[in-house]
């Protein structure tokens, strides 16, 4: 849907506009072109057109593709420290989401998207979770139909997904079925690990380690499971008051557990020494409840989202303090996937859907629903994306492993951002 039009006395907003087509046409026909990116930049004026936008991309001063190879050698001889090349490397990385856009979508759900998890080695699949209990298994690097697994419809929402490291053609799922399982894309279902047997309790979350061969599963009522991957259950404990939205398992030391709630903490564990609901490392208190927390990829930081307009960055130099503190518009709405920022793979940036709210200060008018990139050090807005043909909000944010794509889920839309370029897009059905 696009954007309204503005009376011509009112200022635009600070975008860069390169469609190839003024028109845009109905999400469910074909497209003559792939429309571009709109790359917002917070810091310049409202009256910025494109060519502001490459003049700042140019005073980035990224090195070319020869001189970052030359980087890669001075480093190796130690006349160059690594985090300056990191420093380098995000840089360039940030110049190319100036040429990101919208080049693949389907909308195969009669219900919202609730969850997507990316294949950890097949660099253009994803399976994404409904509300009405379907997954699908998306290869959109190729013309073959995805494989669509039917749930059961009104109460089976899928509210965590996570693929099998030891055999990807498996995925682990919870949902408000009231199940925690392993299953395949042929829908055959392998080993049910938690079965609530109830309609007023269902699972929220999940985590896997492969290497501790351990399961994390947290439900609506703030009891934590840990099981091992054979299905033998190793304790049950209430960690929370309320519903624990979010678990994570750090990628670098499993024995480190997150778990988020809506009672407005996030408490972190040490397995090997839990022995009741008060024996957690630290608490973290919030202003509001949150919807997830989630480790970097170096397992030294945590981001937590709240249900209002906060998110936080920890450090594991001390856990129970914030090093940054961002404002950001993501409020809860009982029909909305909850908003969550997510962590790129490869550089310290934090991705995440905006929800503009009239009611914050730093809301601006004619504020768009973007996808908001920001710096994971300092909390600096770095880059925002928007495409006028898909104007909703975007609950899921998360680049691929590789961290050169990124998968979008807006209402019943999927959405796949990329550099590459494409052709006609087409909506599967």
């Amino acid at each position: 849907m696009a954007p309204k039009k503005r009376p011509e006395t009112q200022k635009p907003p600070d975008i860069a506009v390169r469609l190839k087509s003024k028109s845009v046409p109905s999400t469910r026909e074909l497209e003559p072109a792939t429309k571009k990116l709109y790359a917002l930049n917070p810091g310049s004026s409202r009256r910025c057109d494109s060519c502001c936008l490459l003049a700042e991309l140019a005073n980035l001063q990224v090195p070319s593709q020869s001189s970052i190879i030359r980087a890669l050698h001075q480093q190796k001889l130690g006349r160059v420290t690594w985090p300056s090349l990191q420093q380098g490397l995000q840089k360039s990385f940030l110049q190319s989401l100036a040429s990101y856009q919208v080049f693949q979508r389907v909308a195969p759900f009669d219900r919202r998207a609730t969850s997507l998890a990316w294949h950890p080695t097949h660099p253009s699949t994803l399976a994404v979770g409904s509300k009405g209990g379907d997954i699908l298994l998306w290869n959109f690097g190729i013309k073959d139909k995805p494989t669509f697994i039917k749930g059961i419809g009104a109460g089976g929402s899928i509210t965590a997904l996570k693929f099998n490291q030891l055999n990807t053609n498996q995925f682990f799922a919870c949902s408000m079925e009231g199940t925690t399982r392993l299953q395949d894309f042929k829908g055959n279902i392998l080993r049910v690990f938690t079965s609530s047997n109830s309609c007023n309790v269902w699972f929220c979350s999940l985590d896997v380690s492969t290497k501790s061969q351990v399961l994390v599963t947290g439900d609506n009522v703030g009891h934590v499971i840990l099981l091992n991957t054979d299905g033998k259950e190793l304790w049950t404990l209430k960690m929370h008051k309320k519903k624990v939205t979010h678990v994570a398992l750090n990628p670098c030391c499993d024995w480190l557990l997150a778990t988020a709630s809506i009672d407005q903490t996030v408490k972190i564990w040490d397995l090997r020494q839990i022995r009741g609901k008060t024996s957690f490392l630290y608490s973290l208190p919030h202003r509001h409840p949150v919807n997830s927390a989630c480790f970097s990829p170096d397992g030294a930081r945590l981001l937590t989202t709240d249900q209002y307009s906060e998110i936080r960055v920890y450090s594991a130099s001390q856990w129970d303090c914030p090093v940054s503190l961002i404002c950001h518009p993501h409020r809860h709405f009982q029909h909305l996937t909850p908003i969550k920022a997510t962590w790129h793979p490869r550089y310290n940036l934090i991705v995440v859907g905006r929800y503009p709210d009239p009611n914050l200060k730093s809301c601006i008018p004619y504020e768009l629903r973007t996808i908001d990139v920001f710096d994971g050090s300092s909390g600096k807005m770095m880059c925002q994306l928007y495409d006028p043909g898909y104007s909703g909000i975007t609950s899921l944010n998360e680049f691929n492993p590789m961290g050169d794509t990124l998968a979008s889920a807006m209402g019943y839309h999927i959405l796949i951002w990329s550099q590459e370029e494409a052709g006609p897009q087409k909506e599967h059905e």
